[in-house]
């Protein structure tokens, strides 16, 4: 056997003084007088014990074997709705179609929308509201009118009569009573039952869909349903132009007046305050301190310029300078005068060439030209004058127009708070005015409207309905398929049911209470005196199955199992190994995890494969184990498989003929906490542990020692001293094996 144990650091060697040295006590004591065992009559008690898992081979096998139950009434569902489908009257249904476009002719459209080549884009909310237009009882009244559906039996059942069944079922209350009906409820009913309209997704498209026994009425009603829809817009739209001219019509009349009596009441207020308006409509008060400001500033500045031009005349004259003065230059006689002087000093130019200056001729012609100065300053002093005179003319009527500026002022002010009363009234003419002529702009539109005949409706027809030759009603096929499947499965879950109420039923166990055991043998322990195994096997009780041992060796076990429970997480991994053969370890294993699973989730894994117990009692004895895991041929849903007779899973080594050196992977140990946190207890059947891993066997694991009968006390607590010390954290040693000799019954009584 190799096992190094990490935890307590020994080697291979001590866990094979472990348990070789226990095997070897046992041969020498095989001479030893044994324990004489006698049958002691044994008690058995019937008590309910619930079963464990469902069996699904059982569910099939009870499939297979109740096959009639199944096939004869899905047989005779799919002979029914084929009748019935046949027998039913079929019905055709036409569908026309509906676009909700919103748009209008241009040349009918408001004045105010003109500038507008389309109308905003329809809502989703608009478009439903459409539907519910087109499913008005109005408009079903002015169809069912329109095609006589009221004539038709296919809409009114009581012209055919009513048939006694339907008479039934509205008696007890399932439907009603077409007596208790109008004619026209009843017709409205069969119409809303054959009509359905609805909006296209994502879209502004309304269907409409009409089903009747007669395909050239359905075809026909639809038809009519998207004209009525239409035409009832359109009146909806004349209606509400009609209303809308007669309303103006009277506003029209009242503003009228009020306008009248507006203007009137402004130009009788004007005239008696004398606000008479101008040109440019300002009153004339205004208009004429206008006129006279703008001729006291003209004033103004001709008073200032003729001073201005004055005042330079003089300060030329008293400087002696040359006159250059535009009035002086402008004037005739100073032109003239100063022609003759640039005559005479042309003469004294030309004289002074040949003679002296006290020449008589030059003195004369420089007292010429001394005469000509004084003229034109002469001249200039005059228009100097002049021009004071024009700026003292200007500066009266400066003084007369202000003043007559201020009386304008005065005036003005005097008439400021009536101007204010004649603008206020105006402004109450202006307003009714213009909602005057806003009202007969809109009541010629309402007018033109009014006298169109055929006016715009929100949508248009874009795909009118046909008649069909396809039946809508019923779907055959769908109908039979679905009235078969629903019997099949529904006569299938009957058997599935009946087998599981049998499987999970309680059933009657038998308690037995042997008698007590008495050793026969010195120096050997008594038994336990009283053990109460339960047995799930359904056939009579055989109390010569089982000796007092074997009952002894449950009850150890059982208190075992108890002692586990107890423990909680800390005994979670429990491995079962011991000097014993393969099978009764094994079957020590299975006795064990049996007793667990009653109420825990409990999987035994087998890693001795020593023995054919664990895949006779599995439910596939092929099925793969942990070699075929460890070489990735299989996956852990496949590897575990269930007892036949409890609630215990099983994990097999592998095939048969697989390599044991797969169980040294390393893998083989991260499976196992694999399986540690999906279960309760994971059990490990390691049988002689002679080439398993110690990480694997000793890890958080107690150990169960099944020794060989033949094992001295000594030896089997040196062997308990011997595996506390390679690492487990528990050791118990069971007084005895599950006996090979008594598996099919011991398989039995362990089941519950």
């Amino acid at each position: 056997m190799r096992l190094a144990f990490w935890r307590a650091g020994k080697d291979k060697a001590v866990v094979e003084r472990a348990v070789a040295k226990p095997k070897a006590e046992a041969r020498v004591a095989e001479a030893a007088p044994k324990v004489e065992a006698r049958p002691a009559p044994v008690a058995a008690k019937q008590v309910p014990v619930e079963s464990g898992d469902i069996d699904l081979h059982a569910l099939g096998g009870a499939l297979a074997r109740k096959r009639g139950w199944i096939i004869v009434p899905t047989v005779l569902a799919l002979v029914a709705s084929v009748a019935v489908v046949n027998l039913v009257t079929p019905r055709y249904k036409s569908e026309s179609r509906i676009l909700i476009d919103g748009r209008e002719n241009v040349f009918l459209r408001p004045s105010s929308d003109r500038s507008t080549e389309e109308r905003q884009a329809l809502d989703a909310e608009a478009v439903t509201s459409q539907v519910q237009l087109v499913l008005s009882r109005d408009l079903a009244r002015e169809i069912i009118k329109k095609n006589k559906l009221a004539e038709r039996p296919e809409f009114d059942p009581v012209l055919q009569g009513i048939s006694p069944l339907k008479s039934l079922a509205a008696l007890v209350g399932i439907g009603r009573d077409p007596f208790s009906m109008t004619p026209e409820e009843r017709v409205l009913d069969a119409y809303y039952e054959r009509l359905q309209a609805y909006a296209v997704d994502k879209s502004r498209v309304i269907v409409v869909e009409f089903q009747s026994a007669d395909p050239d009425l359905a075809a026909r009603v639809a038809n009519s349903i998207a004209d009525g829809y239409l035409v009832l817009q359109q009146n909806a739209r004349q209606d509400q132009a009609r209303n809308a001219s007669q309303w103006l019509s009277g506003e029209i009349e009242s503003l009228r007046k009020k306008v009248s009596d507006a203007e009137a009441k402004v130009e009788d207020f004007r005239s008696k305050s004398s606000l008479f308006v101008g040109t440019n409509n300002t009153t004339l008060s205004n208009q004429q301190m206008g006129e006279v400001n703008t001729q006291l500033n003209n004033a103004r500045s001709m008073k200032a310029d003729a001073e201005s031009r004055a005042r330079l005349i003089k300060e030329m004259l008293q400087s002696g300078k040359p006159i250059e003065a535009s009035e002086v230059v402008n004037s005739e006689l100073m032109r003239r005068l100063s022609e003759q002087r640039v005559t005479l000093r042309a003469q004294l130019a030309e004289q002074s060439s040949t003679l002296l200056g006290n020449h008589p001729r030059i003195k004369e012609l420089k007292a010429q030209l001394g005469d000509l100065d004084g003229q034109i300053r002469d001249e200039a002093a005059k228009i100097s004058r002049s021009l004071e005179s024009d700026a003292r003319i200007a500066s009266g009527r400066v003084d007369g127009m202000i003043t007559s500026l201020e009386q304008l002022k005065k005036q003005a002010t005097s008439t400021n708070g009536q101007d204010v009363q004649l603008r206020a009234l105006e402004r109450e003419a202006k307003a009714q005015r213009d909602l005057l002529e806003t009202y007969l702009g809109k009541y010629r539109e309402a007018s033109t409207r009014e006298s169109i005949d055929t006016a715009p409706a929100e949508g248009r027809v874009i795909s009118r309905a046909i008649v069909s030759n396809t039946p809508a009603y019923p779907k055959k096929l769908p109908i039979v398929l679905i009235a078969t499947i629903a019997t099949l499965l529904l006569s299938s879950g009957v058997v599935v049911t009946g087998e599981l109420l049998r499987q999970t039923a309680p059933r009657a166990v038998a308690v037995l209470t042997p008698a007590p055991v008495r050793a026969a043998v010195r120096h050997e322990p008594e038994v336990d005196p009283v053990v109460e195994p339960v047995m799930k096997d359904p056939a009579p009780l055989q109390p010569e199955m089982t000796t007092d041992a074997d009952v002894t060796g449950f009850a150890e076990i059982e208190r075992l199992a108890d002692s586990l429970r107890a423990a909680g997480a800390a005994a979670k991994k429990v491995t079962v190994l011991g000097t014993a053969s393969g099978e009764a370890i094994t079957l020590s294993t299975l006795t064990l995890a049996r007793h667990l699973a009653r109420d825990a989730r409990v999987v035994v894994v087998d890693l001795a494969a020593s023995s054919p117990t664990i895949a006779a009692v599995s439910v596939d004895a092929s099925a793969p184990g942990l070699a075929e895991l460890m070489r990735g041929e299989a996956s852990f849903a496949q590897i575990i498989t269930r007892d036949k007779l409890s609630r215990l899973h099983l994990v097999l080594a592998g095939r048969p003929g697989f390599d044991r050196s797969l169980l040294q992977s390393p893998r083989v140990t991260l499976a196992i906490d694999a399986l540690l946190r999906a279960y309760d207890y994971v059990l490990l059947d390691a049988g002689s542990a002679s080439d398993l891993p110690a990480e694997l066997l000793t890890a958080n694991a107690r150990a169960v020692v099944v020794p060989d009968a033949a094992m001295t006390p000594d030896a089997r607590t040196l062997m308990c001293e011997q595996l506390l010390a390679v690492g487990f954290s528990d050791v118990t040693m069971l007084s005895r094996p599950v006996q090979p000799s008594n598996g099919p019954e011991t398989l039995r009584v362990v089941a519950a």
